[in-house]
């Protein structure tokens, strides 16, 4: 019996060990997390002009357009860009995107390229370059290989404020040369915008839609932009009124045509009324309510373009007009936002998406795709592509020897080699035969083993706006987005699919995604879990910060709208209770809900108060607070947060319609809209 109880004891003296050790190690994480971020928000003391500034200051010391070689990949960015070199079918170009962290944001305007064969990454510098950004677009051109490059987002590190680029930019891919095109004229060229997409056809430069931030909404655009790269001037078309035209919109797709362009899909929230319920004097009365609702959109769009006539002038734009399509026939289901698509011999590549349901007051249940469509363009019809087991190699293959390389052409051609190097190098024609080749390079060529890649029979992890690429035959898949709770995750890979064979999917390369610097509710929570596991009867805390939504604004956008019934605790709550609520309701001390602020973004502002409140009233009860576990209290305090957000709806929906006609601000302070802790713009996409 005593060795029995000795060695309980000692089993629970480790078990204390282990926890005193876990409990430290999670104490330095949060304070080093706590020293990553810094209090309150940044929105009235980040000067973004200021910022802007010392970075072009900064541009400035580069003389030249400098490229070195990269000893790894680039940082990890999301909001980037990503095309298939148009001058070069062996190079890949990559170009700005942000990291956020859960606490900063950091922007890039790096131009990186990628070489296929060598599998070698290359970073640019210039003196010349357009800042640091993100949700920017860009898009080849027909003739010469240029790239156009309009708009995009910076913001501040804590996202407190946030600035739209209205700038035009040209690229030559053959020397890495920027160049800016200035337009003179205030209306003569597009408005400031992010999440827009850009193509092209024959000289032109084809821009639609995007989103602008005004200081208390989100504004969706609908306009189109043409650019002739030949007589550099915008073109904005006066389409009749009474045609069919794309709503506004973000997030889409945007594809060349030999005829125009296409366009499907994208993201937006849209005016609707809902019926909700009044509480009076005599029961329940209905009521309605305008609302900004989500919305993917599914439908297809076909841009006709036409040549203005030979002997129309110089500044004479191109004949264009909407042609609405029916939807495409098996696209995919459930519709989704943030699932990308680039462009392959006639048709669409599309890759991955999220899509949202509304689950409970605590968050969003989000389901994420890692499906490989195509779409036939003339056809309007989506096909699923099914990835092969990629074949294995036998040993015998593997040992046998190129044919076709450079080392067997030579072995065929040496005669002819040597009559080019002796006129190269002045010797007589006569003496070719005493002439020895340099076989320098093949040697090198043969003793650098090919690297081997890791190949999968399944596409990439699940994802959202993934940067996509097409070159030759094969995709690239770069990076994207996946969340899990309210935690952020920014991939850092790429991968390649051929596209002909389908054989599988190649991991070029793949870095463990960073560390997330958030909210540390989820650490407590299972800390409380693991007490309550325990039996020790500790008492344990409700978490000091909201269970906040997910810094997608996307998701934000869905958690703010629909039906008025939220589910709550499956018990009835009493008289005393109904009482209390009441009474706690209509004090005047009591959080009170901004413009345009949806019930959900109420309650993850204010979700301490609200809890505080609820348990300060069942304490007068004589319930103790420490019976119910945290999503019981949540669940009760979203309810008080609820009925006070109806409680003041006539208010608020009088200060929205005056606010309503507010100004687009290319710099906005996300302080006044009341969703500072949101992440800013640069979720949306």
């Amino acid at each position: 019996m005593a060795k029995d109880k000795k060695k309980n004891s000692d089993a629970k003296k480790a078990k204390k060990a282990e926890k005193a050790a876990k409990q430290a190690t999670k104490g330095e994480k949060k304070a080093k997390n706590k020293a990553a971020k810094v209090e309150g928000s940044d929105a009235e003391d980040a000067d973004l002009d200021q910022i802007l500034e010392e970075y072009a200051r900064q541009q400035e010391q580069f003389l030249k357009v400098t490229e070195t070689v990269c000893d790894a990949p680039p940082r990890p960015r999301s909001a980037s860009t990503l095309m298939a070199s148009p001058h070069d079918s062996n190079t890949l170009l990559l170009f700005g995107g942000e990291y956020f962290n859960g606490a900063l944001a950091q922007f890039y305007n790096d131009l990186n390229v990628y070489n296929i064969s060598r599998d070698e990454w290359r970073c640019v510098t210039s003196p010349n370059a357009p800042l640091p950004r993100s949700g920017h677009a860009w898009t080849r051109a027909s003739n010469p290989a240029h790239v156009y490059l309009f708009g995009g987002e910076f913001s501040s590190p804590k996202q407190g404020t946030f600035h739209h680029y209205s700038d035009f930019w040209r690229l030559e891919p053959a020397t890495r040369e920027w160049t800016k095109i200035e337009v003179k004229g205030k209306d003569k060229s597009p408005p400031a915008r992010s999440g827009h997409r850009m193509t092209y056809w024959k000289q032109y430069i084809i821009l639609f839609g995007g989103f602008q931030d005004t200081s208390n909404q989100t504004r969706y655009m609908a306009d189109l932009w043409i650019f002739d790269t030949v007589n550099f001037v915008w073109h904005s078309p006066q389409l009749p009124p009474a045609q069919l035209k794309p709503d506004p919109r973000s997030s889409f797709t945007f594809l060349p045509h030999e005829s125009g362009a296409v366009l499907y899909g994208g993201y937006s929230r849209v005016k609707a009324t809902v019926n909700i319920k009044q509480k009076g004097g005599k029961g329940q009365s209905q009521a309605q309510k305008n609302i900004l609702k989500p919305k993917v959109h599914e439908d297809c769009f076909f841009l006709r373009m036409t040549q203005p006539p030979n002997d129309a002038g110089p500044g004479t734009p191109p004949t264009v007009r909407w042609e609405k399509r029916k939807k495409p026939t098996n696209s995919p289901n459930p519709p989704r936002a943030g699932a990308t698509m680039t462009w392959h011999k006639g048709r669409g590549i599309l890759f991955g998406g999220v899509h949202d349901v509304e689950q409970s007051e605590d968050g969003m249940d989000s389901e994420f795709f890692n499906q490989l469509f195509a779409w036939n363009i003339e056809r309007n019809r989506f096909m699923l592509l099914n990835l092969r087991k990629p074949r294995q190699q036998t040993k015998k293959n593997n040992q046998e020897p190129r044919r076709g390389g450079r080392r067997g052409r030579q072995g065929g051609d040496e005669e002819l080699l040597r009559q080019l190097q002796a006129l190269e190098t002045g010797v007589s024609l006569e003496d070719v035969d005493n002439i020895e080749l340099d076989r320098k390079d093949d040697e090198e060529a043969d003793e650098a083993p090919a690297k081997e890649y890791k190949v999968a029979p399944e596409p990439p992890h699940i994802r959202f706006n993934a940067q996509l690429a097409v070159q030759g035959d094969n995709l690239y898949i770069y990076g994207g987005t996946f969340e899990k709770g309210d935690r952020e995750f920014t991939f850092d890979d790429l991968y390649a699919i051929n596209l002909d064979k389908l054989d599988g999917c190649k991991e070029i390369y793949q870095r463990p995604v960073e560390d997330w610097i958030g909210d540390e509710e989820d650490e407590e929570v299972e800390d409380e879990e693991e007490g309550e596991e325990e039996g020790e009867g500790e008492e344990y805390e409700v978490a000091e910060k909201p269970s906040g939504s997910s810094k997608r604004k996307k998701k934000q956008d869905e958690m703010s709208e629909t039906g008025s019934e939220t589910s709550g605790p499956s018990t009835t709550p009493s008289e005393d209770d109904d009482a209390a609520t009441t009474s706690s309701t209509v004090d005047d001390g009591l959080p009170h809900p901004r413009p345009f602020e949806s019930r959900r973004e109420f309650f993850a502002r204010t979700s301490n108060e609200w809890q505080e409140i609820m348990m300060t009233s069942l304490r007068w009860k004589n319930i103790q607070p420490e019976t119910l576990s945290i999503k019981e209290i949540k669940a009760k305090a979203f309810e008080l947060s609820e009925e006070k957000w109806w409680d003041c709806r006539e208010e608020i929906t009088a200060l929205e319609e005056e606010q309503e006609a507010a100004g687009i601000q290319e710099v906005v302070s996300l302080a006044d809209r009341g969703d500072a802790g949101a992440g800013g713009g640069a979720r949306r996409r």
